[in-house]
């Protein structure tokens, strides 16, 4: 039996949407629109997907959205369109973090991912995973400066990926710091992550599902 997912990643800049068949993507539309066009997009791309993937919404078994942290507003746009979604299927709801979707976008034997999205100024939404993305550290608001990651590059090597990439970059020289550049949150990785979910059954109350925001933080520099 077949189970099929609509996933949708609205966190940042990137509106993408996709269709997994058990846990593999099999339709994926998305736009790095620096504007964020989500709204007029979304709903847009997720008949597109849908039409590419050769289904219904009538097929669909879940929904999949990316929980944040990110952008206030791309992640309210999402989580209002799968809630809504959801709610009038009556088919379950799924959230991925998304800062573990984007370091599955890595592929390691050894060292640390770490996933990060810009906030403000030197400021970055950032976790660490290991090779098998297990989460090994919590998801932080930290501010940057040259001491940033310095035990965790001390210890091997460190893979860095998201649009905190650039900022980053300027502050951290360090022969284990490897940086991978262009790289945003997709709905293509969110499949597998979501496909997992389903089988566990691991869903949100569609009625009270927020996204995490990470807000209201308490901003923490680097240990020196």
């Amino acid at each position: 039996m077949s189970t099929h997912i609509l996933n949708i990643e609205t966190a940042t800049t990137n509106c993408s949407v996709s269709v997994s068949k058990n846990g593999k993507t099999i339709a994926l539309i998305e736009d790095n629109d620096k504007g964020y066009s989500h709204a007029e997009r979304l709903h847009v791309y997720i008949d597109e997907v849908l039409k590419k993937a050769g289904i219904t919404t009538q097929d669909l078994n879940a929904i999949a959205v990316s929980k944040g942290p990110g952008s206030y507003t791309g992640l309210r746009i999402g989580v209002s369109a799968a809630k809504g979604l959801s709610f009038s299927l009556n088919i379950p709801l799924i959230s991925v973090p998304t800062l573990t979707a984007l370091a599955h976008q890595v592929s390691i034997n050894d060292g640390e991912i770490v996933a990060m999205l810009d906030a403000r100024r030197l400021e970055v939404y950032s976790a660490i995973f290991d090779g098998c993305f297990n989460q090994i550290r919590e998801t932080q608001a930290q501010i940057l400066d040259e001491n940033a990651f310095a035990e965790n590059l001390k210890a091997g090597k460190v893979y860095f990926i998201g649009n905190g990439v650039e900022k980053t970059k300027t502050l951290i020289n360090h022969q284990n710091a490897i940086f991978i550049e262009d790289k945003l949150p997709s709905a293509n990785e969110m499949s597998l992550i979501a496909f997992k979910k389903y089988e566990e059954e691991k869903f949100e109350d569609v009625a009270y599902f927020e996204p995490y925001y990470l807000k209201d933080f308490v901003a923490i520099k680097s240990k020196k």
